[in-house]
């Protein structure tokens, strides 16, 4: 007798359900995506205990007929793929006509559609016992799931609890509402409003919506393409960070991804911006024509390979770069009037009473225009300048300051120089500011045509025969920073030469680490190597906290600063400078009153 035999289709959808369905944030996203699909312009979820007992959506979609409606509940059936062209060339969110199937497998569900025909509603429960009858004629689909997992205990022992549950659906959703302004998206968990946010097609108003109006003042838009990419979205300021990467949102072609390699590029392109285990606020809109990239990876369809991913990562960090290269980042220190005990209370109820809806996110003012407007104008009056003159004006040879000039004061603490200038009052941290000086200095000493070091004894390093199989293929890319490598017998390689910036004491030491990085990460990058051997160096190089010193060392840091390429943090991603602008001193001092 044959052991082999055909699934139960029940059972088939319960174990695609298992890589389909895993929390209740699945179930959200698979019914949100076909409402989008569904060209709706306005989508309505409403949980109950986060989803857990009960997840409905609404839409104003085109809907579907009878048909289509019963369709909808088979497994592969989909209006998104024709043929097998169509599966490289996908411009929809759902294509695998899984998701429906799945979830009515390990749920009893209800869906009322209408195609302003006729209204069909649909009963199903544990994936089978289908029940189809009519119902009212209001545009588009409506699917209630509920009960989660009723038949599958297994699975819902696994489910987190109900907090983290609701912050995996809110996480989604927000993000869901960036990649589409244009549609009106409300959530709600037991009839209390999560986010609504008002499909005007405006994204910088739903980052409001998201994270409210200091962080929305320091989001800085950016744009760009390159011949494979267009991107465009926001980028924070890099005081404005958070603890996870949560805060990064990356949609291609409308669709949410996750992908690590992406994520990364992000992350570095604020090197020495922000400390090592902060993230950026990022929202990046990546349009690319779908044959570049393949989302038929996973059932979730939330990974994503690019055919080009080096153009794309160019592209991100030129963006990035150019942009936070143009700001000045020097934090202003927020100064609040003092209150007594009952003034703070009546400010806490006055908050409380006002409705939120009144707040205008149109009267904020934020930074990036007052810079962008103040760039015009500089602009215009150059243009002015040049056009009077009888000769052109030469391009100065010389670096262009970033901050101006400030007059050292004195030192408190033994740690911070106090420094002037017309706009107000600075505070610069002796040991960070010292630091980006000399890593600078150290980093293009690091990445000029190195200087070789011919070893009188070589250093040799002995390896594992699979580690020398892999140092055999990866170590020549450091042929071009000055290394020289020989390979001695099967399992050993000799260090012939090194550059120059390598301390002679510490030589074998950074070499083998070198050695054992470049065979362990198959995308080891030297350049990250560089700036991290760069930190350290001008960590040890620099004058510290707790150090006296005097007012010329004062006024060398001071100017130094200015002409750093970033002289906003240390390597490390601390501030090196903050500012009291005139106006905070007086608004201190009750000179200025608002």
């Amino acid at each position: 007798m044959s052991k082999i035999k055909v699934m139960d289709e029940v059972l088939a959808n319960k174990i695609a359900a298992g890589e389909v369905v895993e929390k209740c944030m699945n179930v959200v996203k698979e019914l949100v995506e076909n409402a989008i699909d569904a060209e709706a312009t306005e989508i309505e979820i409403h949980l109950i205990d986060s989803g857990v007992k009960e997840i409905e959506v609404r839409d104003n979609g085109v809907g579907m007929d009878e048909e289509d409606a019963k369709l909808a509940f088979q497994r592969h059936a989909t209006s998104k793929l024709k043929k097998l062209d169509d599966l490289f060339n996908i411009e929809s969110l759902g294509f695998r006509g899984e998701a429906l199937p799945s979830i009515a497998s390990v749920s009893n569900v209800r869906l009322k559609t209408s195609n302003r025909e006729v209204g069909t509603e649909i009963t199903i429960s544990g994936g089978k016992d289908m029940k189809v009858s009519r119902c009212d004629l209001n545009p588009g689909t409506t699917i209630t799931v509920s009960d989660l997992f009723y038949n599958t205990p297994v699975r819902l022992k696994y489910l987190k609890n109900l907090y983290v549950e609701l912050s995996y659906i809110v996480e989604y959703v927000n993000k869901m509402a960036l990649a589409y302004p244009n549609i009106k998206f409300t959530l709600t968990n037991n009839e209390k409003t999560l986010l609504q946010t008002s499909g005007n097609n405006d994204q910088r108003k739903v980052i409001y919506d998201i994270y409210g109006a200091d962080i929305t003042k320091k989001m800085i838009p950016i744009s760009g393409e390159n011949d494979d990419y267009m991107i465009h979205g926001y980028i924070s300021y890099p005081e404005v960070t958070k603890g996870n990467r949560n805060s990064i949102t990356t949609l291609v072609n409308g669709r949410i991804i996750k992908n690590n390699e992406l994520n990364k590029c992000i992350v570095d392109s604020y090197h020495t911006y922000i400390h090592k285990d902060r993230y950026p606020v990022i929202i990046l809109n990546i349009e690319v024509d779908p044959i570049l990239i393949d989302i038929n990876i996973h059932p979730t369809k939330m990974d994503i390979k690019f055919s080009k991913m080096d153009s794309l990562k160019k592209l991100v960090i030129e963006l990035i770069t150019e942009k936070l290269e143009e700001l000045t980042l020097i934090p202003e220190v927020s100064v609040r009037d003092s209150y007594s005990v009952s003034e703070v209370s009546r400010e806490i109820r006055k908050k409380e009473e006002t409705p939120k809806e009144e707040v205008k996110y149109e009267e904020i003012k934020l930074d990036f225009e007052v810079a962008e407007e103040k760039k015009e104008i500089e602009k215009e009056e150059k243009k002015k300048l040049e056009e009077s003159l009888p000769f052109e004006l030469e391009e100065e040879e010389t670096k262009t300051p970033r901050i101006k000039k400030m007059i050292p004061k004195g030192v408190v603490l033994l740690t911070y120089i106090v420094a002037e200038n017309e706009d107000g009052m600075y505070l610069i941290d002796q040991h960070a500011a010292a630091e980006r000086i000399n890593y600078e200095k150290v980093l293009k000493e690091m990445k000029d045509p190195p200087l070789k070091v011919d070893l009188l004894l070589p250093i040799k390093i002995e390896l594992r025969k699979e580690e020398w199989i892999l140092a055999k293929e990866r170590l020549p890319l450091l042929e071009e920073y000055g290394f020289t490598f020989d390979e001695f017998g099967f399992d050993t390689i000799l260090v012939r030469s090194h550059p120059s910036w390598i301390p002679e004491d510490r030589a074998e030491d950074i070499i083998r680490r070198l050695v054992d990085l470049v065979i362990e990460k198959k995308d080891f990058s030297f350049d990250q190597f560089i700036w991290r051997m760069a930190a350290t160096t001008a960590c040890r190089m620099s004058v510290m906290a707790g150090d006296y010193i005097s007012i010329e060392d004062q006024e060398w840091i001071l100017e130094n600063i200015r002409y750093c390429e970033n002289p906003f943090t240390c390597p490390h991603g601390r501030p090196t400078i903050i500012t009291y602008t005139k106006y905070e001193l007086e608004k201190l001092f009750k000179r200025q009153l608002d």
